[in-house]
């Protein structure tokens, strides 16, 4: 089980929150307030099972978000330096080395040699990781399969004509087909 609670720093939760401030007015603010409350529901409305299923792994928050980013959700997977998932997910490369560490003793990923730079190690993720983020993928739509169909139809064509104004950004749009070909197979 993931037994470690990381607490962020009040400095650190003062600083997001003012980066935040300068960046959205007040119009920004109400939308993202809704925005929040929809997923705060949809992400508990199936009594927290993602959440039980994330314990389950005994995988720590810093290695499930390594595992997904490796796992390549609505795009091809690919071999990921330790450096570069640090900077993404903006913790330290010793914090990630060792997630890494942790995913590559589960065997859900593996180190593997550049093949333009043999002194350079990249990270990929296993059979067995793939099977696991697909795991938490289904779990997750599941939950929000199950909210959606608490909803009229007007709030469906509501929420559908939303999403889809959202869709003609390249990242949603690749996750979005991603997700649309899972149901084909």
């Amino acid at each position: 089980m993931c037994a470690t609670i990381v607490l962020m720093h009040a400095t650190d939760v003062k600083a997001i929150a003012a980066a935040s401030r300068k960046k959205a007015g007040p119009a920004e603010k109400d939308s993202a307030a809704r925005l929040t409350a929809l997923m705060h529901h949809v992400f508990l409305y199936d009594r927290g099972n993602q959440l039980r299923v994330i314990e389950e792994t005994g995988l720590s928050i810093t290695q499930c978000k390594a595992l997904l980013e490796l796992g390549g959700l609505g795009q091809e997977t690919h071999a990921w330096q330790v450096s570069d998932l640090a900077e993404r997910f903006g913790v330290s490369v010793p914090s990630m080395s060792r997630a890494v560490d942790a995913l590559v003793k589960a065997k859900l990923a593996t180190r593997v040699e550049d093949p333009d730079d043999r002194r350079v190690r990249r990270v990929e993720i296993t059979a067995q990781g793939k099977d696991l983020v697909a795991t938490l993928v289904t779990v997750r739509m599941s939950g929000i399969e199950s909210f959606v169909a608490t909803l009229s139809a007007a709030q469906r064509r509501k929420l559908d004509a939303a999403v889809e104004a959202l869709l003609d950004r390249e990242d949603l749009a690749q996750t979005y087909e991603h997700l649309k070909g899972r149901e084909r197979s």
